[in-house]
């Protein structure tokens, strides 16, 4: 998830010795189905991504998609301890990147008149939920979606980052994220600024439940199934990050450089969170949902234009929408989500001024400082000014 967890307890939670920690997860070898193609900008990407495990992150895969070519490479180890590849075929975690998914799920709810973004968000929680926000009738669904409602941030309480990280087996609820916000006041006056809360997508993947009673098959229902993703899980089945197509997942507790495999770690926690977080799949099918939406196989087209209704940062500056996150890259704008965890880096973007898509993921922790970031910084600026420029 993005923003996931503050460095000082995260360190806190899970130095009481200095011991590796051991947490590592099946993972098969898994043969390309992506023909290789001859293109200049490819090899141009390959090299950079070449470097950048060269630099010490485990692996690391790239999707593009302009209007002149289409291709992906993979570099790296989708597995150290037994030197599995990285290949195309691997799933990724999509962390944050699943709320731009949840939020289509509303959109389509708004389509189809089940839900007013308006409302407030008391008309489609159930009570055994909005009693631990403060004043939740003062919050709508829209100030939830574009990240304006107020509402304390769950994974940002040390209670909580204690548990996660001295209890990797603890199974978490819905509710109890809420329950670590019960009795806090709003941090500010719904509407009244931007500020990016996992909270406000728990609480929404809750109201589609309510409405739908799944909200996890209403998204295959209106994503998957339509698009034909056919490698993209979501609680599909409870043992679906026990997939063995999964990568593991690496973290640099110390920020030292050096890595723990925290396979197990990752993997519980994200089966564990709703609506913020969740979505594992393959780079194309990334490509191919971005692709899908914005080209309206999933909203109309003023609905589109509705999700990209632009939230402004403390300086003016658009920032985010409905569950869409908008940026500059080089001089461009993108428009996407990124993610992040303990075990985990990718961005999803799509760059209008160039008709061009674009998918990235590491199976490197992206939440705690590390030495090695500063390379993936680098690695980042590289492609965009390759693809962009």
């Amino acid at each position: 998830m993005k923003h996931i967890i503050v460095y000082l307890f995260i360190v806190a939670g899970l130095t009481a010795g200095c011991s590796p920690y051991v947490g590592d997860l099946a993972t098969k070898a898994c043969n390309e189905a992506t023909p290789a193609s001859a293109s200049s900008t490819r090899d141009s990407a390959r090299q950079i991504l070449d470097d950048l495990v060269n630099q010490g992150v485990p692996g690391a895969v790239l999707s593009i998609q302009t209007p002149n070519e289409a291709w992906s490479v993979a570099q790296g180890l989708a597995k150290v301890e037994d030197k599995t590849p990285m290949a195309l075929c691997h799933l990724q975690y999509l962390q944050s990147i699943s709320k731009t998914y949840l939020a289509v799920c509303l959109l389509k709810l708004y389509e189809e008149n089940k839900i007013d973004l308006d409302a407030p968000m008391t008309r489609y929680l159930p009570e055994k939920y909005s009693r631990y926000i403060d004043k939740p009738s003062t919050i709508t669904i829209r100030m939830l979606m574009n990240h304006t409602s107020g509402i304390p941030e769950y994974n940002s309480i040390p209670t909580y980052i204690t548990t996660l990280l001295q209890h990797p087996e603890h199974d978490f609820t819905p509710e109890d994220y809420l329950k670590y916000i019960g009795g806090k006041s709003l941090d500010f006056a719904p509407a009244s600024k931007y500020s990016y809360r996992n909270t406000n997508y728990v609480v929404l993947a809750l109201i589609v439940d309510a409405i739908t009673g799944d909200h996890a098959r209403y998204m295959q229902e209106v994503i998957f199934t339509p698009l034909g993703l056919t490698n993209t899980f979501y609680r599909n089945d409870p043992h679906y990050l026990d997939y063995p197509g999964l990568v593991n997942a690496y973290w640099d507790r110390y920020s030292d450089g050096l890595l723990e495999n925290v396979s197990l770690l990752q993997r519980n926690n994200v089966r564990a969170l709703i609506g913020d977080d969740g979505i594992v799949t393959t780079p194309a099918e990334a490509l191919a949902f971005l692709k899908g939406l914005m080209q309206g196989k999933l909203l109309k087209p003023s609905t589109l234009d509705l999700m990209k209704s632009w939230a402004n940062d403390s300086k003016g500056n658009p920032t985010y929408g409905l569950g869409l996150d908008y940026g500059k890259f080089q001089g461009h704008t993108g428009y996407g989500h990124s993610g992040g965890g303990l075990g985990a880096g990718c961005q999803l973007y799509y760059f209008p001024e160039k008709d061009t898509y674009m998918f990235v993921a590491i199976n490197l922790g992206t939440v705690t400082e590390s030495p090695l970031h500063k390379q993936t910084t680098v690695a980042l600026e590289k492609l965009y000014k390759l693809m962009l420029d």
